[in-house]
């Protein structure tokens, strides 16, 4: 049993944490996700990766533009806090003690190349994407689950009295996501995060009824989510061109005015309608291709949406997701795209049949298990089978078999959704909505997790390993200590056949984490 959550566990681990990076003065900054902790390091050779990788806190390491460490959904959100105060506290004693010459330089030079590796405009796009919309996920998450309560209480007919107060809480946040869209958009692009929300909040004023655009009135929210990042970018362009041309002396009441002025009256008299129509779009899309292709719909995106995790390409699918919560209610590609994780959980549990000698890695497993079942599938996937190379192609087999099961229940009919992005796995349970009762989501969504689990597992047992990959792993690992998870990656390269896997860099987010990666 693990101990209670508690201040000093959390202090006492980021105290374990930080000297294995490098201490204090190796920080150039410091962030978190839903499950990472990620770090900005000057110097990436002062972290011992290995030694942080045993940790009983630390459930993985992942090295992109930042070095991110893998604590859990809760637990990076009130480690990171202490780790800052740590931070912050030792860096003036460590500034002031002397450096090896040219520490600096060559740390300046490996970031450098880290930026320049991962610095694509795709990338980088998608990055931005993703700053602006992570942030969101706590919210969507917690509303989710109030609507899915309330849903559950208006079908019992419990709590009368109570049902539009939980209305009010779950659709409040909803009501004005564009504002919070802008905001972050302009504070990602370098503009003045306020005036970027007051230019989206224009979209969702009830009064934009009474403008004409294109022939047609226009709705309030028309455009969504989407057409209020446009609006934000198109603000933060203007803001910028005002403080170059603007006197200073005028530009405290010149510059937001214009900036409100012009990208607001763009935003009404064209944004908003373009918007609107790529949202319907979307939906339209998302609908047609699920009810009429679902099982093959359901199959290739299951299948593929882990690569997509490693590459980071996922987190373009985070504004569909939330235009289609904004249209619908729920989003009908979550729990296809949750089977992902289903079928790392089945290929999980083969490796650990398959391998009764090897306690290495069968201890990794055990510990992982727990969080790959609510959806955090970063332990699995960076502990075990994308070193082992084949059972990552298996769990993806296992994940297209899940998405194609949901998917097929789409096209007859009974389309589940989720309220929120950033849950999978059996995390996702109380976020289940769509277009027939809950008891018939539940039975939806749990069968193709079940089928995920089974065919991962089966797959990977009979086609995730070859002859000599079993040989050499199923032995005992004798330099692991009974209590070092991290002994896996010593033992998992033998098994990798010569030309095979290589070693893979994830995407900007987490998001396992959240969603199969989720959600982050």
């Amino acid at each position: 049993m693990a101990p209670a959550d508690t201040p000093d566990r959390n202090r006492a681990t980021a105290e374990a944490i930080l000297p294995l990076v490098g201490g204090a003065a190796n920080i150039a900054s410091v962030a978190h996700c839903m499950t990472r902790l990620r770090l900005g390091l000057h110097d990436r050779s002062l972290v011992q990766d290995e030694a942080l990788k045993a940790l009983p806190a630390v459930l993985g390491v992942v090295e992109d533009e930042t070095y991110q460490i893998v604590l859990g959904p809760g637990a990076v959100a009130r480690v990171t806090p202490e780790f800052e105060r740590l931070v912050e506290a030792g860096r003036a004693p460590q500034a002031a003690a002397p450096t090896a010459a040219g520490l600096a330089e060559r740390g300046a030079a490996i970031k450098a190349a880290r930026k320049a590796r991962n610095a694509t405009p795709f990338k980088l796009f998608l990055r931005r994407i993703a700053n602006i919309f992570v942030p969101l996920i706590p919210a969507l998450i917690g509303c989710g689950i109030i609507a899915g309560l309330n849903g559950l209480l208006t079908n019992l007919h419990w709590l009368p009295a109570l049902v539009p107060a939980l209305a009010a809480l779950a659709s409040g946040f909803m009501s004005l996501i564009a504002v919070f869209v802008g905001y972050n958009t302009a504070k990602e692009f370098g503009g003045t995060p306020i005036l970027g929300g007051a230019v989206a909040a224009i979209i969702v004023f009830p009064g934009v009824a009474n403008v004409d655009a294109f022939g047609q009135k226009l709705a309030p929210g028309q455009g969504g989510v989407l057409g209020a990042l446009g609006a934000a970018v198109l603000a933060v362009y203007v803001e910028k061109w005002c403080r170059r041309v603007v006197p200073e002396a005028l530009d405290v009441l010149v510059t937001p005015t214009l900036t409100v002025l012009v990208s607001g009256l763009v935003t009404l008299y064209g944004l908003m309608y373009v918007a609107g129509e790529v949202s319907t779009a979307i939906g339209d899309v998302a609908n047609w291709l699920l009810a009429n292709g679902g099982a093959g719909a359901g199959f290739v995106l299951g299948g593929l949406f882990l690569p997509l995790v490693m590459l980071g390409l996922h987190q373009a699918l985070i504004p569909i997701h939330t235009t289609l919560i904004e249209q619908q209610g729920y989003t009908v590609l979550l729990p296809i795209l949750a089977m992902a994780g289903a079928g790392q959980v089945g290929a999980a549990a083969a490796v650990y049949v398959r391998l009764p000698r090897n306690g290495s890695i069968r201890r990794t497993i055990r510990s992982a298990l727990p969080a790959g079942f609510l959806g955090v599938g970063e332990p699995l996937i960076y502990g075990v089978s994308l070193p082992l190379g084949r059972p990552f192609i298996t769990a993806c087999v296992g994940g297209a078999f899940g998405g194609g099961f949901v998917g097929l229940f789409n096209q007859l009919g009974a389309a589940v959704g989720s309220t929120a992005i950033g849950p999978s796995g059996w995390a996702l349970f109380p976020l289940l909505d769509g277009n027939k009762g809950l008891g018939e989501m539940v039975v939806v969504y749990g069968g193709g997790l079940l089928v995920g689990y089974a065919v991962g597992f089966v797959a990977t047992y009979y086609f995730g390993f070859t002859k000599s990959m079993l040989t050499d792993l199923n032995a005992p690992a004798e330099t692991a200590s009974p209590a070092d998870p991290s002994a896996v990656p010593s033992a998992v390269p033998s098994a990798v056949p010569e030309g095979g896997p290589v070693p893979v860099r994830a995407g900007a987010d987490d998001t396992l984490e959240p969603v199969a990666e989720g959600r982050g």
